[in-house]
């Protein structure tokens, strides 16, 4: 009788932990996009909202403001792409404050 019990109750365990896991977070790449969009309608896009890198002005609009290294990422040692993560941050915090 106990190995009964034992078994209706991990099966009920199993049965939980399972339904648990089904559960889907929100789709956080549908807003990522939308906010691409809003920030950068210069040049062409893509269909799914994205600057087409393509087009001369999507590709000045992508460039750091001042020095870079040389993997080609911005250097964070010169003031010019120091203001221009601020900008960048303040940007992305702006939607989440409505």
């Amino acid at each position: 009788m106990k190995k009964l019990i034992c078994m209706l109750v991990a099966l009920f365990i199993m049965g939980q932990v399972s339904m648990a896991q089904e559960k889907k977070a929100p789709k956080k790449e549908a807003a990522k996009t939308e906010s691409k969009a809003t920030e950068k309608k210069a040049g062409k896009m893509k269909k799914d909202g994205t600057p087409d890198m393509r087009y001369k002005e999507n590709k000045e609009a992508a460039k750091p403001a001042g020095p870079m290294k040389k993997d080609g990422t911005p250097d964070m040692r010169h003031k010019a792409n120091k203001d221009a993560a601020k900008k960048d941050a303040a940007k992305k915090d702006a939607p989440k404050q409505k």
